[in-house]
């Protein structure tokens, strides 16, 4: 069973539709022990990396989805929820992390060429390193995905489990041993997208 985490910030039921349709059973819960009892969890997220990371801590569920996460379990994060794996992020101020994954979350703006529209909203290419994570096992090189957002990323290039190309090379996937975080939306991505649930669903 997957657990998508209901902390009142994502698409969860879009997401959800999506698992049903690679023929995984999953739930939207808010309750701890659901996350205990599930063989893996997925952490959406939309909108301000502050806001959402202390309705996560408020919810009492931030330190279950550490906890399972370090116990093994597959966790996967999806755009928001994907920064949130990691140890910081500077998205207006300085704001603490899960800390799952090493690196730091800062604007794009930074990376991308003046000029270029943020947020960085469409469908971009994936780029690979040589050693692909299982969840993109079944992803090309050059397969599109699609993209909303304005921070991304960085100080996590051991991490990296791949990139996209707007004006600059952005952080587009993480990965470190069971957590995984994608920038982009697998739910709003096609075949594509369905493939990278699937082979989550198959870890």
């Amino acid at each position: 069973m997957i657990a998508i985490v209901d902390y009142g910030v994502g698409n969860l039921f879009s997401l959800k539709s999506s698992f049903l349709a690679v023929g995984a059973d999953a739930v939207v819960t808010r309750d701890a022990e659901t996350l205990r009892s599930a063989d893996k969890i997925v952490l959406p997220g939309v909108g301000a990396f502050g806001d959402a990371a202390k309705k996560l801590r408020d919810s009492g569920l931030a330190q279950v989805v550490k906890e399972e996460a370090k116990k093994g379990k597959p966790l996967l994060g999806i755009c928001l929820g994907m920064q949130m794996l990691l140890e910081k992020s500077y998205e207006y101020g300085e704001h603490e992390g899960l800390g799952l994954i090493p690196g730091a979350i800062r604007p794009i703006c930074e990376t991308i060429p003046e000029g270029y529209k943020i947020p960085h909203i469409g469908w971009n290419a994936l780029h690979f390193p040589a050693q692909k994570h299982p969840v993109f096992q079944n992803v090309k090189e050059g397969d599109h995905v699609y993209f909303v957002h304005s921070f991304h990323g960085t100080d996590c290039a051991d991490f990296t489990a791949a990139t996209t190309e707007y004006g600059g090379i952005l952080t587009a996937a993480v990965a470190k041993d069971n957590v995984i975080g994608c920038q982009f939306h697998p739910e709003k991505s096609g075949p594509v997208g369905l493939s990278i649930l699937k082979a989550f669903c198959n870890l």
